[in-house]
């Protein structure tokens, strides 16, 4: 009775069986929008692609979505190419994508702004890294199409411009897929060939054909050549990522070789300008030196050296007089300190002065015995204590303390038995 239940697992299988045998389902193509985007860690994409009235999940594995320029984000429209198979474990229907387009370009320019930031945020557009444009450049590398308005304009302007400049042409692709691919292989060559510039340009078009110079790979190789880069893509309004993390950015292929390169012509005539400026700045410092020539040659001194010689040996003799008159002067100063020195009563009677200085010292020591206050004591007095501090006041002790005497020769202590005030 049993025997006609499935599991759940069997009927899956069988379904998943239908779904991987049906030819219908093993390419299918799908336009939606993107919901519930989650790019996981192990590097796959899970989401949900929807339309006004339906949704089916979806996975992009690693492998595949390796391939996109752009991180997809909720909202976004895109156009899928893959295989609708079941998820066994969850018993739902879901589509396997191998290819993911845009929908428009509004997609586009969300990948483009995404590359942009995440460049800028790295440092590849900062203004530290830019080099500097050689002002008289001698090799110019040129890389854009061979044949085409660009090329012609920009070796037209070279010419034009800056003749003396060797100019040397890197064909190559500057539309089509792979063609950013050819654009970092002429940038490898050119680096390696000793230019002073580089300049990587094409005609104007649209966001599409613009496309290959907003390639990542090709910014990063920009960004690490040792040879400075201008670069004129496409018409004035437009802005690659090339632009941004190049040396200089012109708005025009013609504007890329003007910049390059500077004007032989106006070389020339700034030369032109500059020797006259310099043949009158020569003329007037000769005129002026003449002048200063002729006033000389007839001033009084040259017609008379010896007045010179007579002044000079007039001041010396000032000079001298003047020494020899300080030098007097000094000598007789220090004659007179001498002569003090010797007439003073020191030197003249030095006993007088020992005598007088034995007999200052004697009454200074009279003085001092006279203060000492042993001398006191000695004539008859003596100093009483009373716990270590002279008795003044009979008010200060009591019957029975015990108080000490000073003497001229000794202590003595004694036992208060009776106060007794006397007048």
């Amino acid at each position: 009775m049993q025997e006609k239940y499935l599991t759940v697992a069997a009927l899956t299988k069988y379904i998943k069986h239908k779904f991987d045998t049906d030819d219908h389902l093993k390419e299918v193509y799908l336009k939606g929008e993107i919901s519930n985007f989650k790019a996981h860690t192990s590097g796959h994409f899970y989401f949900s692609l929807k339309d006004a009235d339906s949704k089916i999940n979806a996975i992009m594995f690693r492998g595949q979505n390796r391939q996109l320029k752009f991180q997809p984000q909720d909202g976004m429209n895109f156009l899928v190419k893959g295989r609708v198979s079941i998820y066994e474990q969850m018993g739902s229907y879901q589509i396997y994508i191998e290819e993911m387009l845009e929908d428009g370009l509004g997609n586009l320019y969300l990948a483009y702004e995404q590359l942009r930031k995440k460049l800028e945020s790295e440092g590849l557009f900062a203004k530290e890294h830019k080099k500097e444009i050689p002002k008289f450049p001698n090799k110019i590398g040129v890389i854009t199409a061979q044949t085409g308005a660009a090329v012609r304009d920009i070796l037209t302007t070279l010419k034009r411009r800056y003749p003396i400049g060797e100019v040397y042409l890197f064909p190559t692709l500057v539309q089509g897929k792979e063609a950013y691919h050819d654009v970092v292989k002429k940038l490898e060559q050119a680096d390696n060939f000793g230019l002073d510039v580089i300049i990587l340009a094409r005609g104007g078009g649209s966001i599409e054909d613009l496309w290959s110079f907003n390639e990542e790979m090709l910014a990063r190789k920009i960004f690490t050549l040792h040879t400075p880069v201008i670069t004129g893509v496409g018409h004035e309004t437009d802005f690659t990522i090339a632009d941004f993390v190049a040396d200089m950015r012109a708005p025009t292929p013609t504007a890329a070789a003007e910049l390059s390169v500077p004007n032989v012509v106006e070389l020339i005539q700034n030369v032109e300008k500059q020797k006259m400026r310099v043949k009158e700045a020569i003329k007037q410092k000769i005129n002026y030196q003449r002048l200063v020539l002729d006033s000389a040659k007839s001033s009084y001194i040259l017609k008379n050296p010896m007045l010179i010689y007579e002044n000079r040996k007039q001041d010396l003799d000032y000079l001298m007089e003047k020494i020899n008159n300080y030098t007097r002067e000094n000598v007789k100063n220090q004659r007179q300190k001498l002569n003090y020195i010797r007439e003073s009563y020191v030197l003249k009677r030095p006993k007088n002065l020992l005598m007088t200085s034995k007999n200052n010292l004697q009454n200074i020591i009279m003085k001092l015995d006279l203060l000492n206050p042993l001398q006191i004591l000695a004539r008859g007095y003596s100093v009483t204590y009373v716990n270590n501090q002279v008795l003044k006041d009979m008010a200060n002790v009591k019957e029975n303390d015990i108080i000490e005497t000073r003497l001229n020769k000794g202590w003595l202590k004694s036992k208060v038995i009776a106060k007794e005030e006397r007048k």
